[in-house]
């Protein structure tokens, strides 16, 4: 355990994927780091299971190293409904289908490997300007950052939780073991709800129902909706238990206070249609320790708004889409007849084109609902 007379660079509150990152990318800077968590790893949350190309490369910038024959590889993306369905492949690389656990232990062989501190079963009582308060024991620390989820006690202690926006919606999580019938991941839309299914090995793949309602985000009812997946999942054995969450598009006025700052689910986020969720966390990571190396939280601010811009953006467009079922099927339709729309829409979605081409793609997005 740390000394109390010992003071640290950067405490960080929360040892998920985006505190360890979090740490990573401190000690990558030199800076003294520590991590505690009430919990017990690996730790398990409902989520998608896929890393986009973009994700894994922000994984590599931290030195997380991937094993080549781990996970499940897929191309693209690809959306269905009972009569309409488009897909297409990323320009710049392959995504990865992983378990959520096998990901957080990599995370931990990295953050032990560059000598961050850990301690698990620890939870944290509260903190202040000087540090952090655990149970029987104070740690002085210069920086203080929040990475507890979309729950944080951190972002209440530091009077960070005044929110702009929140759309939260619920999410279940299954997995199947079947062999994966391709190399996509799809995405099917149903009335009330929606199911993306990644591939995350030979024999398995992981599916998360989401809804607006949470008695809609129950896979009985989605696979009535969706056919083709009902058929793909037939005899399937189910090998997990099932997982539930809240996600929700939700952003903050303001992610530090003092030195405090938050990062990941705690900062905000969006909703998990968007596959969003681990990259900005990972991005966020990197621009957090630049900013604590150079003694400058508001830069890290500016750089958390950059990169949230783009995943709001598409997040609104597939809440809309999941809203309004005429919109969808026209959209669907359309893109199917105009797959290099589609293409540079992915493009934009897995992190390779700047705001501007975002702005361009929704405008011929529109002039083609306009003219067809």
């Amino acid at each position: 355990m740390v000394s109390c007379r010992e003071k640290l660079d950067v405490f960080v509150i929360g040892g998920g994927p985006a505190g360890l990152a979090a740490a990573i990318g401190a000690r990558q800077r030199g800076m003294s780091v520590a991590v505690a968590d009430g919990t017990e790893p690996p730790i398990d949350k409902a989520c998608g299971e896929g890393l986009m190309p973009e994700s894994i490369a922000a994984l590599g910038e931290l030195g997380v190293e991937i094993q080549p024959d781990a996970g499940y590889r897929f191309r693209g993306i690809r959306f269905l409904q009972k009569d309409a369905q488009v897909g297409g492949e990323f320009p710049q690389g392959l995504g990865l289908g992983i378990r959520r656990t096998i990901l957080h232990e990599w995370l931990i062989a990295r953050a032990e490997d560059c000598g961050v501190q850990l301690f698990w079963r620890t939870p944290v009582a509260g903190i202040t300007k000087a540090g952090v308060h655990l149970t029987g024991k104070f740690v002085a620390a210069r920086w203080i950052v929040g990475a507890d989820g979309s729950g944080s006690r951190v972002r209440r202690w530091s009077g960070l939780d005044a929110a702009t926006r929140q759309s939260p919606r619920y999410a279940t999580r299954r997995h199947y073991r079947v062999r994966p019938w391709t190399d996509h991941v799809e995405f099917y839309w149903g009335h009330h709800s929606q199911a993306y299914v990644t591939p995350i090995g030979r024999e398995e793949v992981c599916i998360v129902v989401m809804a607006t309602r949470a008695q809609d985000a129950d896979f009985d009812l989605v696979l009535r909706d969706c056919p083709q997946l009902a058929q793909r999942l037939a005899g399937a054995e189910l090998v997990s238990r099932e997982r539930g969450a809240i996600t929700q598009m939700h952003s903050l006025r303001a992610v530090h206070a003092g030195n405090v700052a938050l990062v990941g689910d705690a900062s905000g986020g969006v909703d998990a249609i968007t596959g969003e969720g681990l990259r900005l966390a990972f991005r966020q990571a990197v621009a957090l320790a630049d900013a604590m190396g150079r003694d400058d939280l508001p830069s890290y601010a500016r750089a958390h708004r950059e990169q949230a811009r783009k995943p709001a953006l598409m997040g609104n467009l597939l809440l809309a889409l999941a809203r309004n079922d005429r919109l969808r099927t026209r959209s669907i339709r359309m893109l199917a007849r105009r797959p290099q729309l589609f293409a540079r829409l992915l493009s934009i979605h897995a992190g390779e084109a700047a705001l501007g081409d975002w702005l361009s793609a929704g405008a011929q997005l529109g002039w083609q609902f306009l003219t067809t």
